[in-house]
């Protein structure tokens, strides 16, 4: 099934998009999905958890007050992981996404409106993923790397921004793709400086 252009949330971004700036795509991320992958998660922690607690007490026999001291720094985990999950649940109301012909956007915010932008010059990498819960509601995550690291005990890791829970994520996330490779190649090889025979790209998008 072909993805419609949301025209109701293009005030979403209407505060942050630049004069000439057209708005090829925006949506809002599934909410079951959405909520669901966050709580998948959160559940596997206190399990683990659970378990590990229970196996380490049967094991050394441990007192009151060393398993109470243990039971609160298991806890630490499981209190953060409910923050977070709250934070999402409450600002999906200000959650959507959008590219343009400049760039690609994200807008979210649990008391006020946060937004972020990629420059497609900037993007290295796009991916798409699609998880356990996912599948079950025909979803998928879009991720978009930019050339952000993580350095943990040695071990680099990438940071991708992410688009989570979105209908017809291979279909978009192809859109994605194309108007990347165009929008980049008219930066590097500007229409003006062409030759009559290669007159480029045409980097305006009809929205269908």
């Amino acid at each position: 099934m072909a993805s419609k252009f949301n025209r109701n949330l293009l005030p979403d971004f209407e505060s942050v998009r630049d004069d000439e700036e057209e708005i090829l795509w925006t949506a809002k991320p599934k909410f079951i999905p959405y909520a669901l992958t966050g709580l998948a998660v959160g559940f596997g922690i206190i399990v683990f958890g659970g378990i590990s607690f229970a196996m380490i007490k049967s094991a050394t026999g441990m007192d009151n007050s060393i398993g109470s001291s243990f039971f609160i720094m298991a806890a630490i985990p499981i209190i953060f992981f409910l923050w977070s999950f709250l934070q999402k649940i409450f600002s999906y109301s200000n959650t959507s996404y959008a590219f343009t012909n400049k760039r690609v956007m994200m807008r979210t915010g649990f008391i006020g409106i946060d937004f972020k932008s990629i420059d497609y010059d900037k993007i290295s990498d796009i991916e798409v993923t699609v998880n356990v819960v996912e599948r079950a509601f025909n979803v998928g995550t879009i991720k978009i790397f930019s050339g952000r690291t993580q350095t943990d005990d040695g071990v680099t890791s990438k940071h991708y921004d992410r688009w989570e829970a979105i209908p017809n994520v291979y279909e978009i996330f192809k859109k994605l793709k194309q108007v990347s490779v165009d929008i980049k190649t008219d930066f590097n090889y500007p229409n003006a400086l062409r030759p009559e025979i290669n007159p480029g790209y045409n980097t305006k998008y009809d929205r269908k």
